[in-house]
C-alpha cells in the first residue's frame, strides 16, 4: 500500500469515527455494512462484475498466504468468502449484486481483530486493485465505503 493509500485509509477512518455521533444514515442493505455508492460509475471503473470476481479472485489467496494475517483465515470456507465478497463489493460500488451475508458487527466480533490485521487486509485489497487496473479515484470511493467498517471489525 502506497503511502497515500495508507494515509487516505486512516483519515477516512479518523474522520468517520468522529462522525460516530451524527444521527445514523438508512442503508439499503445494513448488512453489507455501508450505503451503496450512487451510480454506477465506480462500478464500471472495477470492470463490472467480471472484474471485482477477478479482484476476488487475487485478493482471497492473497490474505491467506499474507503472513500477518494468514492464521485469521484457517478454517475458512474460502469458496464463500471469495463470493460473499465479490457480491459485497459488487453492490458497494453501485453494481446490480445484492449482498446477503451476515452483519459486518456479527461476523467479526468473536475474531479479536486489531487495527494491523484490517490494514494488512486493506494492503492486500489495494494491490489486488492495482493488479485489475481500477483507477485510484475508484479505489478510494471503495475505501471510502469500508473504512469504516473498521470501528465494528477491530476490536482488541
Amino acid at each position: 500500500m502506497t503511502k497515500f493509500h495508507t494515509a487516505a485509509l486512516a483519515a477516512i477512518a479518523t474522520l468517520m469515527a468522529g462522525s460516530a455521533l451524527a444521527e445514523p444514515q438508512p442503508m439499503a442493505n445494513p448488512a453489507a455494512g455501508a450505503e451503496p455508492i450512487v451510480g454506477d460509475a465506480t462500478y464500471k471503473a472495477f470492470h463490472e462484475k467480471e472484474g471485482i470476481s477477478r479482484i476476488m479472485a487475487d485478493f482471497v489467496p492473497r490474505i491467506t498466504t499474507d503472513p500477518r494475517i494468514k492464521a485469521r483465515f484457517e478454517g475458512v470456507n474460502l469458496i464463500r468468502l471469495q463470493l460473499m465478497l465479490t457480491n459485497q463489493v459488487c453492490y458497494l460500488t453501485g453494481g446490480p449484486c445484492e449482498y446477503g451475508g451476515r452483519d459486518m458487527k456479527e461476523v467479526h466480533a468473536s475474531l479479536g481483530l486489531t487495527n494491523l490485521d484490517f490494514n494488512a487486509l486493506a494492503e492486500d485489497l489495494q494491490l489486488s486493485m492495482d493488479k485489475e487496473g481500477v483507477p485510484f479515484t475508484a479505489q478510494n470511493q471503495l475505501v471510502a465505503k469500508l473504512a469504516p467498517m473498521q470501528r465494528v471489525i477491530v476490536t482488541k
